[in-house]
């Protein structure tokens, strides 16, 4: 009962907040910072198609290693490709699934398990959303139902950046963020570059004050 009153508090306060962002690092950071902390997973992230390359392009990440985010292209057409136009695909075990690009990676990561699920923005899959965790899950239909939720919302925050800024595909906003003229900051701590209104901690508290 608790988690499901976390997921629902995360849910409203990170849409409360998206609403007024027109800033896409904060809106990624949000997400992938939220995800992880909500679901007491590993880790999240958040990836951008490029499809002149075929490459997923890492937006945001949590909870993962500089190591591992950097251990080579990801390919939109191996790396859990389904989940990009399909819908979501968890891996239960990374060790034995020829879906994953990067296995000996994962497990060098002490990653047990994957959920994939597709980020979209204006009716076409613009990237993918991943949780990652430490021991194998099973993901209920309520996990699937949350991150696929805040994917959504990411979706629509991401496509609301595009237009503001008047950028004419996604992946440009995606090199926004990595130029270094806008870019807030190269290493972040745990919740920062995050709005007080989705700090995960304060809706712990606030859940924990709820369930009682």
């Amino acid at each position: 009962m608790k988690k499901a009153l976390l997921n629902y508090e995360t849910l409203l306060k990170t849409a409360a907040a998206m609403s007024h962002s027109k800033d896409p690092e904060e809106v990624v950071l949000m997400t992938v910072e939220s995800i992880k902390t909500a679901l007491g997973a590993k880790g999240c992230a958040l990836f951008l198609i490029n499809r002149r390359t075929d490459e997923l392009e890492l937006a945001a990440s949590y909870g993962l290693s500089e190591e591992y985010i950097s251990k080579g292209p990801v390919s939109a057409s191996r790396s859990i490709a389904q989940s990009l136009e399909e819908g979501p695909v968890a891996i239960f075990d990374v060790t034995d699934d020829p879906r994953l690009q990067y296995p000996e990676e994962a497990q060098k990561e002490g990653i047990a398990s994957i959920l994939s699920v597709p980020v979209v923005a204006g009716g076409q899959s613009i990237g993918a959303l991943r949780l990652y965790t430490s021991e194998p899950w099973e993901f209920t239909l309520s996990d699937v139902n949350f991150v696929q939720a805040m994917a959504a919302m990411s979706g629509m925050a991401l496509e609301k950046a595009r237009l503001y800024k008047g950028y004419k595909d996604s992946i440009e906003v995606l090199k926004e963020l990595r130029d270094p003229r806008t870019l807030k900051q190269k290493r972040r701590t745990p919740y920062e570059g995050v709005p007080v209104s989705v700090d995960p901690r304060t809706l712990m508290e606030q859940t924990a004050k709820t369930a009682s």
